[in-house]
């Protein structure tokens, strides 16, 4: 079978899974199914080996297998994985925020603009219905109110006519089609300025809000602040820290009850020594006394660690991240939005001096606009990853998890970064391994380190997300870093670096959510099944993540001389040849192999003697002419007699 009906194939079976979702009551996604098809298959406690081809049989237990898993109704690994998937289906930066922004805007000019910029007027009416396209683009631009608003369309018509009247239309319309762009783009900024500029007057100096100039949704989202994001963060972050509390303390009881549960102090009914859920079709109670799950309580640690990372993203990435003296990017627009326009608010006049005040004004509305926007995007969409808790907050309630601290200690992630500032690696008793200090690594809390930074060592046994301490020691192990919880933890994994991170990939096999929460898919390569003999499928791994690089321009500030030489014989020798230079010639000769050597090519013709005749010389004698004339003396009446004496041509030349 080829890769493109084996491609098919696999859909088909996913199609299946999903319809079958739906006839019992439970609609999933394509994508959800895809990826717990591909977490089945990588679960070695399912039995499938991917190395030989798939009878029916192994395809209906696939089938089967998923559909357990999918049809759950209470399970923290199926939440965090949804979570993990919505996320990744909605999360947009800031850059590509506003490249969208910018295009859904100019897709809604571009017919307006292009009605004004092309229309040819003969007739007065004409004329007005092209200045009413003036103001119908100046709105859509300014995001200022509606078209269908009449007060809206009266208050943006008088701030055209104060700037450009309709007498001024027939100068615009002769103008080329860029110049009539460019035109339309600065009315537009100043109309738009002209208008905030009117609706502070109106307010007056002291009571000027920003609030006020806007809409009543543009109010309704720029009242959501950065505060109700980290409360949101706050609360998940106490609930981590709780959990990891609670996994720690057990971690230390005599575990001869199984990995995954500790006896005496409480249990989930019908719970057998299986991690997790995947042994329970659905739960619907909450723990009772008997035995603790603690496979439970790790999937509902892994669940509320992830959405704290996508919180964490979202504050520091998106429009929230802080700027100078703990202000962020749309409180320093504000704050400058205020200050020009309490600035025009002092002139009280609208001369054309100001028309550049008025469109920076402009600017900064749009700029503040777009923040705003994306901050609702940013807040509807942290709301949004409360439900994917549903799950663990039902299983374990905040009375059972104090019943299960009882007096131990909640640390946060900062206490346990500077608990032990005295347990620091000893490089000479590890000598095998690059270790990394604060001391001697530029941008060292900006590493990249392995597993989000968690420490590894707590990951391969018993699965904890146990935050790690880079002051302890960053470990460099082929080009990946990774940090620890203890020194003790550093020097176990560092003695067998390669088992341990193997350890951590199978622990990921069987709680597939940790692919995505601690960065494994480059780890964990897909897995190829196959659905009948001779046919091969393979289902693909989700590559698509989020990542950033900086190039250090300097990353070792120093000054390396090459032409340096400490030898004192060495420099003597070259200053005899420096100072020899002055009596010598230079002289340059072209070679074959000469620099910039060019070929010289002429064409000559062979020269040959030859000879012709032109004329011949020969010689005549012409007799001389001589003429008599007899009568000319004597009487007057007497005829003259003229003689030809000349003689002939023949007698001359008998003559010679």
């Amino acid at each position: 079978m080829s890769a493109a009906e084996a491609e098919n194939r696999i859909q088909f079976i996913i199609g299946d899974v999903v319809q079958e979702c739906a006839v019992r009551g439970n609609v999933v996604s394509t994508a959800l199914v895809e990826f717990m098809v591909k977490a089945v298959i990588l679960d070695p406690r399912n039995g499938f080996n991917v190395d030989r081809r798939l009878t029916k049989q192994d395809v209906d237990k696939l089938e089967e297998l998923c559909l357990d898993k999918l049809l759950k109704k209470c399970s923290p690994t199926l939440d965090t994985i949804k979570m993990q998937l919505y996320f990744e289906r909605n999360y947009i930066s800031r850059r590509e925020f506003l490249e969208v922004v910018q295009q859904d805007l100019q897709s809604k000019l571009s017919v307006v603009r292009q009605r004004i910029t092309e229309t040819r007027v003969k007739t007065r009416d004409q004329l007005q219905t092209v200045y009413q396209d003036l103001v119908s683009y100046i709105l859509l631009h300014s995001g200022l109110g509606s078209t269908a608003e009449p007060w809206t369309v009266q208050e943006a018509t008088a701030a055209l006519q104060s700037i450009f009247p309709l007498s001024k239309l027939g100068v615009f319309m002769v103008l080329s089609k860029k110049e009539k762009e460019e035109q339309l783009e600065e009315l537009s900024l100043t109309v738009t300025g002209i208008r905030l500029f009117n609706r502070a007057c109106r307010e007056g100096e002291e009571q000027l809000r920003v609030h006020h100039l806007m809409p009543a949704v543009m109010e309704d989202i720029l009242t959501v602040t950065a505060d109700s994001v980290e409360n949101i963060l706050g609360g998940t972050q106490s609930l981590s820290w709780r959990y990891t509390a609670v996994l720690e303390k057990l971690s230390n009881v005599d575990s001869a009850h199984g990995p995954d549960s500790v006896a005496g102090l409480g249990e989930v009914p019908g719970l057998d020594s299986s991690p997790g859920l995947d042994s329970m079709p659905g739960l619907d109670s909450v723990p009772g006394p008997g035995e603790v799950p603690v496979g439970l309580l790790k999937q509902a640690l892994y669940n509320v660690r992830q959405q704290q990372h996508f919180l964490t993203l979202l504050q520091v990435k998106l429009c929230q991240q802080p700027l100078l003296d703990g202000e962020t990017h749309i409180d320093v627009l504000k704050a400058e939005l205020l200050s020009q326009l309490k600035q025009s608010v002092e002139s009280k006049t609208a001369v054309p001096s100001t028309l550049p005040l008025f469109k920076n004004i402009s600017k900064l509305w749009g700029r503040l606009r777009d923040e705003a926007e994306l901050l609702s995007i940013l807040n509807n969409l942290s709301i949004n990853l409360q439900p994917f808790l549903a799950s663990q907050a039902k299983i374990f309630s905040a009375d059972y998890l104090d019943h299960l601290l009882g007096a131990a200690e909640v640390k946060t992630d900062e206490q346990r970064m500077n608990q032990m500032p005295d347990q620091r690696v000893d490089p000479a008793e590890l000598k095998m391994h690059e270790w990394l200090w604060p001391s001697g690594t530029m941008d060292f809390l900006e590493l990249p380190l392995e597993y989000k930074g968690y420490c590894g060592y707590r990951l391969a046994v018993d699965g904890l997300l146990l935050p790690g301490n880079p002051n302890i020691g960053v470990l460099k192990h082929k080009e990946k870093l990774y940090v620890f919880s203890s020194r003790e933890a550093a020097s176990t994994f560092a003695a067998n670096v390669d088992n341990f991170v193997s350890e951590v990939a199978e622990k990921a096999k069987r709680s597939p959510e940790l692919i995505q929460l601690l960065q494994l898919q480059q780890q964990l390569p897909a897995a190829g099944v196959s659905s009948e003999p001779g046919e091969r499928l393979q289902v693909k791994s989700i590559t698509k993540r989020d990542g950033c690089a900086q190039t250090v321009i300097h990353p070792i500030q120093t000054n390396i001389d090459k032409t340096y030489e400490w030898n004192e014989w060495e420099l003597r020798r070259n200053a005899l040849k420096l100072a020899d230079l002055r009596t010598k010639a230079t002289i340059s000769t072209q070679t074959d192999r000469s620099h910039m050597r060019r070929d010289n090519n002429s064409q000559t013709w062979n020269m040959k003697d030859a000879a012709c005749i032109t004329k011949r010389e020969g010689q005549s004698s012409m007799p001389t002419p001589q003429v008599y004339l007899a009568g000319l003396r004597g009487r007057r009446d007497a005829q003259v007699i003229k003689t030809h004496l000349t003689s002939s041509v023949t007698s001359t030349e008998q003559n010679y």
